[in-house]
């Protein structure tokens, strides 16, 4: 059944912002959300053909280009969404940089961008998110159950998505009072280019088989967990991090 205001009219959709939007899990969520009937701001950070593509393919949508790490390409993002739709109800942070290297190898500037998109980015979108989202809101940032697994390799990714961690029940309680919830969703291995990217086939099977479910997660089983928590049916959910990892301890 259709929302409706008191007046008997229809309510109005729903705006959502997702980042990371034109490909992977990002690209996933932005389907769901429109399919749920969300209007959609695309943001990503290059490829204007994938993101363009991508908010084709939702409707009502449009894509922007932002650097999440920049404050100023980010103001500009939910300006946007203002303009365009009237608002903003929902934030999906889920832009991300992986690389992997041991400890003892990382190049350190390596480090740096890394962190720069993952902890700043983060943090910056967080920090518009606040300011801007309307009463019943949701801002949904992204982990990853790699910081449990302790895969070698991945310790200056998994230290960012750490940072990630630690905002969401600080940033629960600074929304005390809005009626908007903040959660991170902590996916363990899934089926993006991404995550597949430089592994052969053998390692792709051997983390296949570790979930009870004995499958890699795809990122539409991800985007379902995002469209559960933006939506009034998760709105008791709030500072926590969903581990959507099929069973991995």
């Amino acid at each position: 059944m259709t929302p409706s205001v008191p007046n008997g009219a229809p309510a109005p959709a729903r705006v959502a912002i997702v980042t990371g939007g034109s490909r992977g899990i990002g690209r996933a969520v932005v389907s769901r959300l429109a399919a749920d009937g969300y209007k959609v701001v695309v943001g990503y950070a290059g490829n204007t053909e994938e993101a363009e593509a991508a908010a084709r393919e939702a409707g009502d949508a449009i894509a922007v280009q932002a650097d999440v790490a920049d404050e100023n390409a980010v103001a500009a993002l939910f300006d946007a969404a203002e303009e365009t739709f009237g608002g903003v109800d929902v934030v999906v942070h889920a832009a991300g940089r992986m690389t992997l290297s041991p400890v003892a190898e990382l190049d350190l500037d390596e480090l740096d961008a890394l962190h720069r998109t993952n902890i700043r980015g983060s943090f910056v979108i967080a920090q518009q998110a606040v300011r801007r989202l309307r009463a019943g809101g949701a801002l949904i940032t992204f982990s990853s159950s790699v910081i449990a697994l302790a895969f070698p390799g991945y310790a200056a990714y998994a230290a960012s998505k750490g940072a990630v961690e630690a905002m969401t029940l600080v940033l629960a309680r600074e929304l005390r009072g809005r009626d908007v919830t903040a959660n991170t969703v902590a996916p363990g291995p899934t089926a993006t280019a991404l995550f597949l990217d430089g592994k052969d086939e053998q390692t792709v099977d051997r983390l296949a088989q570790q979930p009870p479910l004995e499958r890699l997660g795809t990122p539409e089983d991800i985007a379902g967990v995002v469209a559960f928590l933006a939506s009034p049916d998760g709105h008791w959910v709030n500072g926590q991090v969903v581990r959507a990892n099929g069973g991995i301890v």
